[in-house]
């Protein structure tokens, strides 16, 4: 039996290699005799599951261990809409507004303090990336959500912020475009669009920002430093995400790295990205500008609604799945993350274009 072509947007696909290991690990974990989901997060086996992950992610990125701490947490990037600014945030902070998840972390922010609009893309429903900014020099941090899943649009250069602090959701595009990550102060993802499965959240957090700038005085859970202090295990970790995560870490090294995973993101999305501009009549690309067109979301419409149906039920039946848009602006919506295999992007743009030639 085939594998399906999994486009979801998140929970979505994982490499091939990651699945198994994973499934493995549940079973019999690192020969203990017992399930993954079993064992103690305080046993050397546990231990040794967190640190290499840790270590694989600063290495991969290019950071020191020396500057960078690495966390796995809970409450998903949601729960890092409240937290970046519950820490750091002491009078005001400046937000680029290019997305429904970009304006769910602005309004957390409101609640500790000034929380300005530095730039936003909402004139024209989310369709294009600012190109220019009001940055306060006196802000205490800018936030930035790299990539937006729901309208397909990405951050391929990082604007400069001066010294003011950047901070950067990456849930839908993390590891997925190489970045200088040295620029961040401060970076969250939820796991499960592009590192592994729903359950953990990533935070790489700068230790001089957080020892400088941290508040001292937040509850305890709610406190970075609480989890850099302890290296994660405060509290108990989701252990079986956090593995498969690590799992994903080791996976892309053997790739070649983020450099080589970029490439080949970039060669997938110009595949379905050049039947859509073959056909623009045909296949409506969402984004005003071609060069903020995400690598991992890319988005369209068709002419009606009923052939956008159309076109998603009958993908549906050559194993396409996940391709309905959001349900905010429907539509349709290829995920093409990581892990997504060219095998499936050939698969969707050969079905695109016969629907072209069955449908126009």
């Amino acid at each position: 039996m085939s594998k399906t072509h999994n486009f979801n947007a998140g929970p979505a696909i994982l490499p091939v290699d990651v699945v198994k290991e994973t499934a493995e690990a549940v079973l019999n974990f690192n020969g203990t005799g017992m399930g993954l989901m079993e064992v103690s997060h305080r046993s050397k086996e546990f231990d040794a599951v967190m640190v290499d992950a840790q270590n694989d992610l600063l290495k991969i990125m290019n950071l020191s261990p020396a500057d960078y701490d690495v966390l796995f947490l809970g409450g998903g990037a949601s729960m890092q809409f409240l937290m970046v600014p519950y820490n750091f945030l002491h009078t005001k902070a400046d937000y680029i507004l290019t997305g429904v998840w970009a304006k769910k972390a602005y309004k957390e922010g409101k609640y500790f303090g000034t929380a300005n609009v530095a730039a936003t893309s909402e004139d024209t429903n989310f369709n294009y990336i600012p190109k220019t900014y009001k940055f306060d020099p006196e802000a205490d941090f800018v936030h930035l959500t790299t990539n937006n899943t729901i309208y397909g649009t990405e951050w391929k250069s990082i604007p400069d912020v001066g010294n003011v602090p950047l901070v950067a959701d990456m849930s839908s595009d993390f590891l997925g475009w190489d970045h200088d990550f040295n620029k961040f102060s401060l970076i969250y993802a939820g796991a499960q669009k592009n590192i592994g499965p729903s359950g953990a959240t990533v935070v790489v957090v700068k230790k001089s920002w957080l020892e400088e700038k941290g508040k001292k005085d937040i509850p305890t859970m709610m406190n970075y430093k609480t989890h850099t202090e302890n290296g994660s295990m405060f509290n108990t970790p989701p252990c079986l995400p956090v593995f498969a995560v690590g799992r994903t870490f080791k996976w892309i090294e053997r790739q070649g790295g983020v450099a080589a995973i970029q490439e080949k993101n970039i060669a997938k999305a110009k595949i379905i990205y050049d039947v859509i501009d073959s056909y623009p009549e045909f296949y409506k690309g969402s984004v005003k500008n071609h060069e903020d067109r995400s690598l991992m979301n890319i988005t369209w419409n068709l002419n009606t609604p009923e052939l956008e149906t159309k076109f998603i039920n009958e993908a549906k039946a050559e194993k396409m799945i996940g391709l309905k848009g959001h349900r905010s602006v429907g539509g349709v919506r290829a995920s093409t993350y990581n892990a997504c295999p060219v095998e499936s992007i050939q698969a969707l743009a050969k079905f695109m274009e016969e629907f072209y030639k069955n449908n126009k």
